[in-house]
């Protein structure tokens, strides 16, 4: 795998070389003279030179985002990536065949149209790829570029070095070696200087998980060895057996933890608004509903403060001990919900997730008094 990875890449740098000797001056910051589907006569096959070096590479998510290529399958996906061209009055859909960015069109033929050595060529019976956004849940923009720079978190297909473009006349791929933006249409390669450039926005203002449903079907509590939490003593260096009331506190900490399938942001407000499961020896309930910052990552950290009182009846001259133990219970509990983010312009996004909680409580506290001894230098009774 990893040899045909350097094959892909060197055999790429060799066309970013070769590509940029074709910058046909007739061609550049030219208007083209098109119609709606005029490519479909003027594109040709994908040539021989790339199909010997064609590998089917994997389709990926972007970023670590909910932006995917997806190999075209007949039909476009719901969330496909699309502009509305009205240069030709159309819809185009952003597709990658081979690491080149190009545009797919239902009404102009099945392929994907993309440009190389000052040509337009179409996957013709070849497998391509189609940008997605999985239920629409990145925000995207377009925003502009001139010789081959390009905006942070842009858009890139499988070279690290050709983006999702397109300007005035339809999509294309800005080539950041070439520093260029090239339109592929009517069998020629047309290039420009100034362009636009497809980024996924992350002024992300906040995040949230919420109706958050847990499925406890099969989950059973984790029983951890009891641990003693604080010691006391109470002494009696009187002649007489007294009673005394021992109290204990402890504060305790502990942490619940949701993974989820999606990554949430990191550095803006996170939070959740969920019932919390309480584990218990033999049974898991649910808090009432209530909403809590993220600590770190997903994780939200819980402060209790477990209080225990104890009487006992102490004989003279001697000390009884007392011990808080407690209890712990864990569990992972699967989970669905929706992951709600807010832009800073105010607009709000939503998509389905899953995950598991992960919770280690101290659910059961107990006072275990300890046999009384008798104490150090007593006091002399009749």
């Amino acid at each position: 795998m990893m040899k045909l990875s350097v094959l892909l890449l060197l055999a790429l740098q060799a066309l970013h070389t070769e590509s940029a000797l074709f910058l046909d001056p007739s061609l550049g910051e030219k208007v083209p003279n098109i119609t709606a589907n005029g490519s479909r006569n003027q594109s040709r096959p994908t040539p021989l030179e790339i199909e010997t070096k064609l590998d089917r590479y994997s389709s990926a998510n972007i970023d670590r985002t909910n932006l995917e290529w997806q190999f075209f399958n007949r039909s476009v996906p719901k969330e496909a990536v699309s502009i509305y061209n009205r240069y030709v009055g159309r819809t185009d859909y952003v597709c990658q065949f081979w690491c080149n960015a190009g545009f797919y069109s239902p009404g102009v033929d099945p392929y994907c149209h993309y440009s190389h050595k000052g040509k337009e060529f179409n996957s013709f019976l070849w497998p391509f790829e189609i940008l997605v956004n999985k239920d629409s849940f990145e925000l995207l923009e377009w925003k502009d570029g001139s010789y081959g720079s390009v905006s942070p978190h842009s858009v890139k297909t499988c070279s690290n070095e050709v983006y999702v473009g397109k300007n005035d006349y339809g999509l294309g791929k800005v080539d950041v070696v070439d520093q260029a933006f090239y339109l592929p249409w009517e069998g020629s390669e047309y290039w420009y200087r100034y362009y636009q450039v497809l980024t996924i926005s992350k002024d992300i203002y906040s995040e949230n998980l919420s109706e958050v449903k847990y499925n406890t079907l099969g989950v059973k509590p984790i029983a951890y060895p009891p641990e003693t939490m604080r010691r006391s003593a109470v002494s009696n260096y009187q002649c007489q057996t007294v009673k005394a009331t021992a109290t204990i506190s402890k504060m305790n900490q502990v942490e619940h933890r949701w993974d989820t399938s999606y990554s949430i942001t990191v550095g803006v407000e996170a939070s959740i608004t969920a019932r919390i499961p309480e584990i218990y020896s033999a049974t898991i309930g649910f808090s009432e509903e209530t909403t809590h910052e993220f600590t770190k990552g997903t994780t939200y950290i819980e402060s209790t403060t477990h209080t225990v009182s104890v009487e006992c009846e102490v004989p003279p001259n001697y000390s009884c001990g007392v011990s808080m133990v407690g209890y712990k219970y864990g569990a992972v509990i699967p989970f669905t919900a929706r992951l709600n983010r807010t832009y800073n312009i105010g607009e709000t996004k939503s998509m389905s997730i899953s995950g598991t909680y992960e919770g280690v409580q101290m659910t059961e506290v107990r006072v275990v008094v300890d046999p009384c001894e008798p104490v150090p230098d007593p006091t002399p009774c009749p």
